[in-house]
């Protein structure tokens, strides 16, 4: 994948001073997913982990939504055609986008306007950060269909996010979390007015992108690995991340501007 030259069929890519702007878009339907577009969206998110010019992602939808989820005639009717096998195949390609969204070393800002249900909801809690418009309606919707709580990861993240007992409530009924309640639970960093939305991600995804990216990689890194660890191995593990980061050499060109009483101009390395 060459950032400036990728040309994914089922989404659109700009690539733009360090950051990748992903747009899911087929606006007249809010934005669903298909089986096609699940897994390039996975493909992208693993071929990143190798491509440090991308230094951020800002994820938005088209048309004033951001996902409506899985496509209810291409993903949800074959599915109930299918036997388990396939269907195993499916939940494990979908989990597979989340781990690709969590293993790629850059932050990912989901810009979220109007509709962000089912696997949309999922995609933005994936996301480390999350701006969101006073429209913004957000639903893990799954149990609303017939379906558990526990998809693509929701049951070990979205309580990391915004607690237990909230997030039992949102994945027990599905009902819509509103962007008042999304703030103020903490699920949304930020409330932007809708003609801002897509600036202020990329304002932030710019501010990252201007940062020291190795480092940035490895605090994504251990915001992953610690859920499991006790405090000791997160201590002994920071420990060893950060020794690490002492000897790239935008560690010694902060101690140099510092010194120089300039601003550090970081590159990555």
């Amino acid at each position: 994948m060459d950032p400036k030259t990728y040309n994914p069929e089922h989404f659109l890519w700009q690539f733009e001073e360090g950051i990748g702007t992903v747009t899911l878009n087929r606006p007249e339907r809010k934005n669903p997913l298909t089986f096609e577009s699940y897994a390039e969206l996975r493909d992208m998110f693993r071929d990143l982990v190798y491509i440090p010019e991308v230094k951020a992602i800002v994820l938005t939808g088209a048309g004033g939504n951001f996902s409506s989820g899985g496509d209810v005639h291409d993903i949800i009717g074959p599915l109930v055609a299918m036997d388990m096998p396939g269907l195993l195949k499916f939940t494990r390609m979908t989990g597979d986008l989340v781990k690709a969204m969590r293993g790629c070393p850059q932050p990912i800002i989901a810009a979220i306007d109007g509709i962000c249900v089912g696997a949309g909801a999922i995609m933005s809690m994936a996301s480390d950060m999350r701006f969101a418009t006073p429209e913004a309606k957000t639903a893990f919707l799954f149990n609303r269909v017939g379906l558990a709580g526990c998809d693509m990861g929701a049951c070990a993240i979205l309580p990391r996010i915004i607690g237990q007992g909230r997030a039992s409530e949102l994945l027990f009924t599905g009902r819509t979390m509103n962007a008042e309640e999304g703030e103020r639970w903490g699920y949304f960093n930020r409330l932007c007015a809708a003609d801002t939305l897509l600036k202020d991600a990329t304002d932030m995804a710019a501010r990252l992108a201007s940062g020291p990216t190795f480092a940035n990689g490895m605090t994504k890194n251990q915001l992953n690995m610690e859920w499991d660890m006790s405090l000791d191995a997160a201590i002994e593990a920071e420990a060893q991340a950060q020794a690490i980061c002492m000897q790239t050499k935008d560690f010694a060109r902060a101690y140099h501007a510092f010194v120089a009483k300039e601003k550090p101009v970081f590159e990555g390395d």
